[in-house]
């Protein structure tokens, strides 16, 4: 199936909500958890969570979600996460990740990291305009939102959490919590030149949140998400 093909699948707003939840959650997603999200009945949901699979925008397997095993578990349920095979459209054709893997591999031939970071860092600060640096982990998160990132907060009493709690930068278990992305806009060009890209990444969101501000971004590679991740400044801990 062509890409347009499948990213026409998505026109349905059942079947969008649906794909969006799955993608949100970084897990692997059940039926009725999904049904429950949309807001449509179960046989609904599977029908176009089937549809997505696919297509091959997401990926099905099963498990049970019970978590226990043997007699009396029951049968194990079909379950989906998104699909990490990246799709795209440009009409007219047009081919800038061949430019950029081209472009990364002068760079990184010449030793021009540090000029790529300088460059990146001005363009972050550039797109943050006149505003302040990020006030906080929340005010981060929304950022990064904007330009893809896919973030979530981590930390704190029962691990991983989205709900803010009105800018804290520490969990109720004493565990710092942070911004982690579940999505690396430059993810195919990362993948071949890692040390560049990733350095990159950094410094253009350095420039993106700030420096200065009670955030900051630093590295924290971990698979399947950016290499980036934002906390508290150390000066702004409490």
């Amino acid at each position: 199936m062509k890409d347009i093909d499948v990213i026409a699948v998505l026109q349905d707003p059942v079947r969008r909500r649906l794909y969006e939840y799955v993608a949100a959650q970084g897990r692997e997603v059940g039926r009725n958890e999904a049904a429950e999200a949309a807001g449509v009945a179960r046989t609904l949901a599977a029908h176009h969570l089937d549809r997505l699979a696919e297509a091959g925008l997401l990926e099905s397997g099963s498990r049970r979600l019970t978590g226990r095993s043997g007699p009396g578990a029951g049968r194990p349920a079909k379950v989906y996460t998104r699909a990490r095979v990246e799709r795209s459209v440009s009409l007219p054709a047009r081919d800038y990740r061949t430019a950029a893997e081209l472009l990364a591999e002068a760079a990184e031939e010449a030793g021009l990291d540090a000029g790529l970071c300088a460059a990146a860092r001005r363009r972050g600060e550039s797109l943050r305009g006149a505003a302040a640096p990020c006030g906080g982990l929340e005010e981060a998160m929304e950022v990064l939102a904007a330009r893809g990132y896919e973030p979530h907060l981590e930390g704190g009493e029962g691990g991983e959490g989205g709900e803010g709690g009105g800018g804290a930068q520490e969990g109720e278990g004493g565990r710092e919590r942070v911004v982690r992305m579940r999505n690396c806009p430059f993810h195919a060009v990362a993948e071949r030149f890692p040390p560049l890209v990733c350095g990159m990444n950094l410094a253009l969101l350095e420039g993106l949140i700030g420096v200065d501000g009670p955030v900051r971004a630093r590295m924290d590679a971990r698979p399947g998400e950016c290499c980036v991740v934002v906390e508290a400044s150390k000066d702004n801990e409490h």
